[in-house]
């Protein structure tokens, strides 16, 4: 086994939304990165027929450049166990993985894979989720469709596509929109797959490490909204009104975040059991949680994030001579209570009585 973990990001999108057109853009850079493609279409489209040929009896294509292409016809987990043993007896050379999901499908499953499959966990690690939205059909995607809405709460990178077909104040709309549902994906508007590679790889969304990065945007609202239990539909026009579909806020709330911050530190024992609780019952609507915190009697920061019920922690940098010492943390999930989830954090402030 390979000592060097193989680096997956997982493609994700709406039907339309420009995900191959991305991928064909990736592939065609002189990255110098060999790349491994999973494509899970359903056969209903092949990744990029101008570079592979499509040899249905072959699940694996090598192209020109070095890249490989192979479609799911078993579970991902085999697949990539596969591509891993390959790599390894040297009958293929690949640097990293790039997953391309159906238009439809739940990215949550598809990253528990690498968290929850032992044998994938040892030879694969989960870098990013990158979700593209269109900007002409998204509104409507969003309103009727929850696993759009998952797409986007799971993401780590949104890419907004098309936006030159839309009228500039409706895709203004979609992007506080898509800022209200996921505050810690940075967004971009992208043109015919122009994207740089940098904002696609290596973005180190599943690193425990990694800078918590939240909206300042979306932070401004909070505080603004923050006595509100249902923020984002308190009413509040916005001068929009989503084209005339005020009455379909209520599919808005599938999906939504929130932030919790205080310059109390935690108490470990405590905040560790309500987190545990929590996870155990709201987990299946948790889509993505991630945040850095103070905890009584730690000088360094503690990180933490999870995906559904897997949950882990993990010491980072000191707190600075100067720095303030706040906790952040920001949740993404399905219909998440915010008031309960709120109301035991702050139990767990070590101001608050046991």
């Amino acid at each position: 086994m390979s000592s060097v973990l193989i680096p997956a990001t997982i493609l994700t999108g709406f039907l339309g939304s420009g995900k191959t057109t991305l991928l064909k853009r990736v592939l065609g850079e002189a990255h110098g990165s060999r790349i491994a493609v999973i494509e899970n279409e359903f056969g209903e489209e092949n990744i990029d027929n101008d570079i592979l040929v499509d040899d249905r009896q072959e699940q694996i294509v090598q192209m020109s450049n070095g890249c490989i292409c192979c479609t799911i016809r078993d579970d991902l987990r085999a697949t990539l166990s596969d591509l891993a043993a390959r790599r390894r007896r040297g009958e293929l050379l690949f640097d990293r993985v790039i997953i391309e999901t159906t238009g439809v499908a739940d990215p949550g499953p598809v990253a528990q894979t690498f968290f929850m499959d032992d044998e994938v966990a040892s030879q694969y690690l989960l870098d990013s989720i990158v979700t593209l939205v269109d900007a002409v059909h998204a509104g409507q995607q969003l309103d009727t469709r929850l696993e759009a809405q998952r797409q986007v709460g799971f993401a780590d990178r949104i890419f907004v596509s098309k936006s030159d077909l839309a009228e500039p104040a409706a895709v203004a709309d979609l992007q506080q929109r898509l800022r209200r549902m996921n505050p810690r994906a940075p967004q971009r508007l992208v043109h015919f797959g122009e994207v740089p590679l940098q904002d696609v790889l290596d973005l180190r969304g599943f690193n425990l490490n990694a800078r918590l990065e939240i909206d300042p945007d979306f932070l401004a609202e909070q505080a603004h909204d923050h006595d509100h239990e249902h923020d984002e539909h308190c009413g509040h026009d916005h001068g929009h009104g989503h084209e005339g579909h005020a009455h379909h806020h209520h599919h808005d709330d599938d999906v939504r975040s929130f932030v919790f911050r205080s310059t109390t530190p935690f108490d470990p024992a405590r905040l560790e059991e309500f987190l545990g609780s929590i996870v155990q019952i709201y987990g299946p609507r948790m889509l993505r949680y991630k945040g850095v915190l103070s905890l009584r009697g730690v000088d360094r920061k503690v990180v933490f994030q999870g995906v559904h019920q897997l949950m882990g922690s993990d010491l980072a940098a000191a707190w600075g001579a100067g720095e303030e010492r706040e906790s952040r943390m920001v949740f993404i999930g399905i219909d998440l209570p915010r008031d309960i989830i709120e109301q035991g954090l702050r139990q767990a402030l070590v101001d608050n009585p046991s």
